[in-house]
């Protein structure tokens, strides 16, 4: 039996979310108005932390698209330290991401985003009123946290 999930979510369902040990495989920045813009990651998500039947978690993982609404021009910082490890070039891993509401006197509201990286050592910060998050391919149930390039392509029906 398929368990059913949830495929989109936004800045409302935060705290239903976790994105611990979620690869990212990509980093984009699209242009907005005003000088804001949106920061896109292309990650695997774990929908699913499959309790150990032989002493290993199993994971079920699908592909996904992260995207943070206009943000700030002034506040987006990125740091990855790829050169202190000792290991191939591969998609960073997400320790968690938090955020921090920012109430301004005219009523708007906007919230201070924090993405920790646990490999290899970094942060991502910015300034951003929210997101929204869509699955754009079919979860996979596999021992590994991520996903190997072939689950990865898709038809470009699919692509975000």
């Amino acid at each position: 039996m398929q368990t059913e999930f949830k495929s989109k979510w936004s800045t409302n369902d935060y705290d239903e979310m976790s994105w611990h040990d979620n690869h990212v495989h990509g980093i984009r920045i699209v242009e907005g108005e005003n000088g804001t813009g949106e920061l896109v990651l292309d990650l695997d998500y774990i929908l699913e932390w499959i309790p150990p039947v032989d002493k290993h978690f199993r994971f079920r993982v699908a592909p996904a698209t992260l995207i943070f609404h206009e943000v700030s021009p002034t506040s987006l910082r990125i740091a990855l330290d790829y050169a202190k490890p000792t290991a191939a070039i591969s998609p960073f891993s997400l320790h968690e991401i938090e955020r921090e509401k920012i109430d301004y006197p005219n009523g708007y509201v906007t919230y201070e985003w924090h993405l920790k990286v646990n490999w290899p050592s970094g942060a991502i910060d910015f300034i951003a009123t929210g997101f929204t998050q869509v699955l754009y391919g079919q979860p996979v149930e596999s021992e590994r946290q991520g996903l190997s390039p072939s689950e990865r392509i898709l038809s470009p029906e699919h692509r975000p």
